[in-house]
């Protein structure tokens, strides 16, 4: 009885360890404990009733070939760092820029790559007491400050982004559950805003701005119930992904303001969701412990994965490991270390896959196998990967002979986890990072260049018969709507940065037309009460039998608080905790002799704040 005990107790002490590498097909991925980013004293901040700690990115294109700049926030700080990953060790006492906020905590932030250059960038920044402001962290300058008087929204900003291709407009969302589109060339104005409805349907209705002169915002959109706690746009910019608390994910198009399909959590609020890098494919996550791929063009759920025991914090595409190959290749045989050999995360291979997919998007056949890499954090302080692989993707259709078999969860039984039983609640949200938008546009590269397609997660058999036939398209909006949506169109088209041809190209096939069948489904959808107990077991909510289940291919502890950011770069991965330390993971290869070098030097570094790792 006392040796089970003592095993009992040693097997929890082992799952309870901080993790600081792990290995998955492509190789060993190593935490870099030199390049972590934190607050200068490096002492892990107390969480308690802060908001998530966030990372944005951004390249200025320093001619020094260290551009990369890194944002983050700490409770009421805000700090901006040059980066330097898995090139140097990183050095805490020379932050760019420090801001220290009174009054009101920063909650998100994001960078606008168009316009970022050596001598500036301009950073959005969004606040728990609902203002949005306009720095410059290299200048050093503030330029505005938006709902400053709070007459628009009072509620914490959940989400701010560019609009992608823009270098003024901007959208934000709110936990009041409202979004706005605002321009930074435009005021506020210093009384409420009055609104006039442009376009409304089941759940979600969007309003003009109704002023003598231009102002702020432009756009106000509802959506859904409760807060809406993040969006996405689409990797051609076009489509715009929200998840809100009430549990539904909707894909709007941006321009058309108009809904293109819908999807329910398993149950609870969603809290984060991506885009695959060819637009094709929608996962979020929430508070079902749950990720759910949703398949844009068919608009419904193809698969879920289970692996965290609570709250999905973030989702995001791994573009730098998804794998495509060209042919029906002949199985690999060899050894792990062969394989490695063969595996290559250089940009030319993002730009190449992105390629690739849409050109296996533009055609009926199967010229190509793909395996899509994604990737979640959870407040169970868990890293988990996933492969999206054929057998989901194309149930029907024979698998490559590169496939391995797979192994059959029980999917009768919901979640272990599924309870919601991470420390924290509330909104969860990421900012983008230049490093996986999506839109590398690289042309074709050599196929030696292509590895061997990774192997499959383990899944369920995909059930057959749960797409739902669709009925007759309903009829045309009403003709003052269109005229509306046609004007917002415009200014929001015009304001565009144009784009280059070879990249529209493939971003159209890249999104494909929507089928008549999946417009059909999303009307049938639209025209009945979507009563959240009521949509279990249809197609906004398949039960968990009725489609395949992932399993995670690792999933590891990396941290001691819930963890808030997960961002794939070219060489690395980088996640951070709600303490407020931003970890850097080198991928498979990747770590730099300069790296080994400068850490020799600044070894004393290791055991700061009395934090030791253990592998």
């Amino acid at each position: 009885m006392l040796i089970s005990k003592m095993a009992a107790e040693g097997g929890g002490k082992e799952m309870n360890e901080i993790k600081t590498q792990f290995t998955t097909r492509e190789g060993v991925y190593k935490l870099l404990t030199h390049s972590e980013y934190s607050r200068p004293n490096r002492v892990p901040f107390n969480s308690q009733g802060s908001n998530p700690v966030k990372v944005s990115f951004v390249n200025v294109n320093d001619q020094s070939g260290n551009g990369d700049r890194i944002c983050f926030n700490v409770g009421r700080e805000l700090y901006f760092y040059i980066y330097k990953g898995v090139r140097k060790a990183a050095d805490l006492s020379k932050p760019i820029d420090k801001r220290i906020y009174k009054g009101t905590q920063p909650t998100c932030h994001d960078f606008n790559h168009l316009t970022a250059t050596a001598e500036s960038v301009s950073l959005l920044v969004g606040f728990s007491a609902g203002q949005v402001q306009l720095i410059d962290p290299i200048k050093k300058e503030t330029s505005k400050l938006f709902n400053e008087e709070r007459l628009i929204d009072k509620s914490r900003v959940t989400c701010v982004k560019w609009v992608p291709g823009s270098e003024s407009l901007f959208l934000v969302a709110h936990s009041s559950g409202s979004m706005y589109l605002y321009n930074v060339e435009h005021t506020c104005g210093t009384t409420a805003p009055h609104y006039q409805l442009l376009k409304q349907g089941e759940n979600y209705a969007v309003h003009t701005c109704k002023s003598k002169s231009t102002r702020n915002p432009l756009l106000k959109w509802t959506v859904g119930e409760g807060a809406l706690n993040e969006f996405a746009f689409s990797p051609d910019g076009k489509f715009l992904a929200c998840v809100s608390q009430d549990g539904f994910l909707r894909v709007f198009n941006f321009d058309s303001v108009e809904l293109h399909g819908t999807m329910k959590s398993y149950f609870g609020g969603l809290l984060c969701v991506c885009w695959s890098p060819d637009g094709k494919y929608i996962v979020a996550g929430g508070e079902d412990d749950l990720v759910t791929v949703w398949s844009f063009l068919d608009c419904r759920v193809i698969a879920r994965g289970h692996g965290h025991k609570s709250w999905v914090s973030v989702v995001a595409f791994d573009h730098y490991t998804t794998s495509v190959e060209e042919s029906d290749p002949m199985e690999f045989s060899g050894s792990d270390d062969d394989f490695q050999d063969q595996m290559h995360f250089d940009r030319d291979r993002a730009n190449s896959t992105q390629s690739r997919l849409s050109k296996r998007n533009s055609t009926e056949s199967r010229p190509v196998s793909v395996t899509y890499r994604f990737g979640s954090v959870g407040q169970d302080t868990q890293l988990c990967l996933w492969d999206l692989t054929e057998d989901i993707l194309f149930p029907h259709l024979p698998l490559s002979r590169t496939r391995t078999h797979t192994n059959v969860m029980n999917a009768t039984n919901p979640p272990a986890g599924a309870g919601g039983s991470g420390a924290g609640s509330g909104s969860i949200v990421i900012s983008n990072n230049p490093g996986t938008n999506g839109n590398n546009s690289g042309g074709s590269t050599p196929g030696n260049s292509l590895p061997t397609p990774l192997p499959r997660s383990n899944s369920l058999p995909h059930s057959a018969g749960t797409a739902a036939t669709g009925n007759s398209k309903s009829a045309a909006a009403d003709g003052s709507i269109a005229a509306g949506v046609s004007k917002f169109a415009t200014l929001s088209l015009h304001d565009r940065k144009e784009r280059h041809h070879e990249k529209d190209h493939k971003r159209n096939h890249s999104m494909g037309h929507i089928s008549s069948k999946s417009s059909d489904k999303l009307n049938l959808l639209a025209k009945t009460k979507t009563d959240p107990a009521k949509t279990l077991g249809t197609l906004l909510c398949p039960r968990m039998e009725d489609i395949p289940l992932l399993e995670p291919l690792i999933c590891k502890k990396i941290a001691h608080e819930r963890l808030t950011v997960l961002i794939f770069l070219e060489d690395c991965i980088v996640t951070a905790c709600q303490e407020g330390f931003i970890c850097t993971w080198a991928r498979p290869g990747k770590v730099e002799k300069h790296y080994f070098q400068s850490k020799h030097m600044q070894s004393w570094l290791q055991n700061q704040g009395g934090r030791t790792a253990v592998a």
